[in-house]
């Protein structure tokens, strides 16, 4: 009897922990703990509610389009409407969202009119649309990028540029573009290592913008001196870089990222995968946490995939928050202003919510559409409840109500203990409240140097201020009185001794 009943237990143990790796693991409150991940202090995963779901994975099919979606590249959002470019297809697709959340084919564009000889695109890989209606479009296999009207006529081309630095021999490329307020195009291209090309809205070409800094390894540059001129010839030149995507924010500066890095560089800081650029090509972008901006903090051969996180693409909310898309993995990283890892999400696979092969990334207020160009479809990601109150917490905070981002940051902390963001949120909105030694604790609980120190700054003044006459009381007591004392003796001393000798 007893063994059957160890045999029944063993068994229901078994059962128990293979279905485990595939039960979805619940918070106190009932929430589910899903896919989506955070890194703690010490670089170990913690798993979280998931901050965005999936509202809706859209092939050809359900859009009622006649050609499967064929190596799509491109996305832009304007307003309510999505603008994919099927490269494969040599044609843009026009996707409007409409009231109920639903998406619909447009219109879908293969010829436009007007006064050139080619009227038809060649593997579109990018497009970007203006307020006023123009339409910018990275004409690919025309070597040229397009401007063309809001009845889609037309306008003008920006070709190669005529500069000695490049190789004229070579195509014209264009692969990603961004356009400014004024109409300045800037491009990314194949085969262009000096940055992103910049134009004029005239079509002048007026430089690089955003070059990379040329890096070397001193022991090349003392060979390549002692080499000969066909082994200098053969060895890699020290050049920058090249983008891979760029996006511009609401504040018109442009976020770009690169996927040329190295294991090594990003452990060390060295190398940049994502970048925020002002109109002087320099990188501003804020690093406060506790982490470098790479993605995944740690890898492995797991799964068929190696290596660090490869930033193919890049998007930008209007609050400030930014997301990143890794094309290895297929995770997307979702950071705040300052640099700290909000969430990471999404996976390789053929679920809902995983990826074949991300290619383009975009938002609609709050939601984020991936393009996968393997999987010929895009995906349509929504902000959950939990993933809501990170957003009210900073919405709130930044309109100055402290006390109230503190409340929804300590209902994050309810449904996941493990979220760095929490703590050190309600220690933000404490050190707003003046509540310094609070939020000290706070910051210490999650490591947060930085803004333990600012914390411990205020306390200190704030300490100072408030015990200040003490301060001088003591000041006195100990080091002023026995001065005072001491010079007393002194006199009286010397009136003695005079008084002695005058006797």
């Amino acid at each position: 009897m007893k063994q059957r009943v160890k045999r029944v237990f063993a068994l229901l143990l078994g059962i128990f922990i293979v279905s485990g790796t595939c039960m979805e693991v619940k918070a106190d409150d009932g929430m589910e703990v899903g896919y989506t991940y955070n890194y703690d202090y010490w670089y170990d995963v913690q798993y979280s509610p998931d901050a965005y779901k999936v509202a809706g994975v859209y092939t050809a099919v359900e859009l009622g389009l006649d050609k499967r979606f064929n190596s799509a590249e491109g996305l832009y959002v304007r307003d309510n409407m999505l603008y994919l470019c099927d490269t494969g297809n040599n044609r843009i697709i026009l996707i409007e969202r409409t009231d109920t959340d639903q998406f619909h084919v447009k219109q879908v564009v293969e010829e436009f009119k007007g006064n050139t000889d080619v009227k038809t695109f060649s593997s579109p890989t990018d497009i970007c649309v203006t307020p006023d209606g123009f339409y910018f479009i990275c004409d690919k296999g025309n070597h040229r990028i397009l401007k063309l009207d809001s009845e889609w006529n037309y306008v003008m081309e920006f070709l190669k540029p005529n500069d000695s630095t490049l190789d004229q021999a070579a195509d014209f490329l264009p692969d990603k573009l961004e356009v400014d307020d004024v109409g300045r195009v800037f491009c990314i291209a194949d085969n262009v290592n000096k940055g992103m090309i910049k134009y004029e809205a005239d079509g002048t070409f007026s430089g690089f913008y955003g070059a990379s800094e040329v890096k070397y390894d001193w022991t090349d540059y003392v060979w390549k001196k002692l080499a000969t001129k066909a082994q200098r010839s053969a060895m890699e030149s020290f050049v920058p870089t090249e983008y891979d995507n760029l996006y511009r924010d609401a504040e018109g500066f442009i976020f770009a990222c690169t996927t040329n890095v190295r294991g090594a560089d990003l452990d060390s800081g060295a190398d940049k995968p994502i970048r925020r650029l002002n109109m002087l090509g320099k990188n501003i972008l804020i690093e406060n946490g506790n982490f470098y901006i790479i993605g995944d903090l740690s890898w492995d051969n797991a799964g068929g995939y190696k290596g660090p996180s490869l930033i193919t693409d890049i998007t930008a909310l209007d609050s400030g928050i930014y997301f990143a898309l890794d094309k290895v993995r297929g995770h997307i990283f979702g950071y705040d202003e300052q640099g700290n890892l909000l969430y990471a999400f999404g996976g390789s696979g053929n679920m809902d919510g995983y990826f074949r092969l991300p290619t383009a990334l975009e938002h609609m207020g709050n939601d984020l559409i991936v393009l996968d160009s393997q999987d010929a479809s895009f995906t349509v990601f929504t902000p959950t409840e939990y993933g809501n109150l990170f957003y009210k917490a900073m919405a709130e905070y930044d309109a100055g109500d402290y006390l109230a981002s503190g409340a929804t940051w300590e209902q994050v902390k309810v449904l996941n203990g493990n979220s760095d963001m929490a703590y050190i949120g309600i220690g933000r909105a404490l050190m707003r409240q003046g509540k310094y030694e609070e939020a000290m604790e706070y910051f210490r609980l999650k490591w947060d140097t930085t803004h333990y120190s600012k914390a411990f700054k205020q306390y200190r003044k704030a300490w100072v201020e408030e015990h200040i006459g003490w301060i001088f009381l003591v000041v006195f007591l100990i080091f002023i009185l026995p001065m005072i004392v001491g010079r007393i003796k002194k006199i009286k001393y010397e009136i003695d001794t005079a008084q002695i000798f005058k006797d």
